[in-house]
């Protein structure tokens, strides 16, 4: 049976990661310090044989007895709520969490994935992104925190490639949903959904002229899955190609809750990207990947998932202060 480390195991992505390998008859270990995953995303797992947990910071260390095949590193705050409340643990685990979990596999031979974003491109200027795109980050700004520790991350990643022949492979990953999406976490899509459910207005940042690319996180797992298993070291873009602003997404979103709330505007937060759109060529010709599931589908399936939380769940929220982000 392989053996697979998933760090980060807890949260919305590693979640259902655990989920694929273990149906796919892996042995899984996650791992997961808790500071933004949840028990919860995991625990129908703790009952098989063939998984295991450990409440670790995998930027301090990792041990791990016994072979390993894979690593996939997706320890990391993901959300501008959560790497601006917590920004040096956020760039502890894009430099020392990578760094453990690199020096893990040149010990075990085993392959590494990283889970790197399209937040590298920063605001880009070039649209859509390609893999070849350098990007336009601020790296002193509020979201250079997290920009900077992915753009790290791969950086390093690649010296362990380049340097010591490990086997890396690095994806970039694009606006991501579904179930286990945590409603406090300030990303568009369960920040809407949860304003609805709670009979709150739908506030966007901005004009709303701003565009995102939503992949269901089924195809972002497949494509993820494929690209362990390809020959390819260098970034791809795994994501969902089809882009709508945001005002148009508050529109889907007002249809597909039955909302009668109204949409209101605030200030876009500093550096906030204009414009998300991956380029998925390199993905298509060498996964063989391209989404499968339309949004229309997915956003379905995504709030019948919110729709089974409990009053409690949906009034947790974290209303942190952008204030101190905002081009006044």
């Amino acid at each position: 049976m392989k053996r697979i480390l998933i760090t980060g195991a807890a949260g919305f992505l590693g979640s259902h990661l655990c989920d694929r390998f273990v149906r796919d008859g892996y042995h899984v270990i996650g791992m997961d310090n808790l500071i933004t995953g949840r028990l919860k995303n995991i625990e129908h797992l703790f009952k098989l044989e063939q998984f295991e947990f450990y409440n670790n910071d995998v930027s301090k260390f990792i041990h791990i007895p016994g072979k390993l095949d894979y690593i996939l590193h997706f320890a990391s705050p993901a959300s501008p709520i959560d790497y601006l409340k917590i920004p040096i643990q956020t760039l502890k685990v894009g430099s020392l969490g990578i760094h453990n979990c690199l020096g893990l596999a040149k010990a075990k031979g085993a392959r590494v994935l990283i889970a790197s974003t399209s937040e590298v491109y920063g605001d880009p200027t070039v649209h859509p992104q390609t893999e070849s795109y350098w990007g336009n980050v601020n790296p002193v700004g509020p979201r250079g925190v997290y920009d900077e520790a992915k753009r790290f991350q791969e950086a390093i990643t690649m010296a362990y490639h380049n340097f010591h022949g490990i086997e890396t492979r690095i994806v970039r990953i694009f606006n991501t949903y579904g179930p286990r999406m945590r409603l406090n976490d300030g990303r568009v899509l369960p920040a809407f959904i949860g304003q609805a459910l709670r009979g709150e207005d739908l506030t966007i940042f901005g004009d709303g002229s701003q565009t995102r690319s939503f992949c269901y996180v089924d195809d972002l797992v497949e494509g993820i899955v494929r690209l362990l298993h390809s020959d390819y070291a260098q970034p791809v873009n795994v994501g969902n190609p089809s882009e709508i602003t945001i005002s148009q997404f508050a529109e889907e979103i007002i249809k597909l809750t039955g909302t009668s709330q109204k949409v209101i505007y605030k200030d876009l937060p500093v550096d906030d990207p204009k414009q998300r759109q991956p380029d998925i060529s390199k993905a298509r010709a060498i996964l063989n990947w391209e989404p499968k599931i339309d949004r229309a589908e997915g956003l379905k399936r995504t709030y019948a998932y919110f729709q089974t939380l409990t009053k409690d769940e949906l009034e947790e929220t974290d209303h942190y202060n952008f204030d101190k982000y905002i081009i006044k």
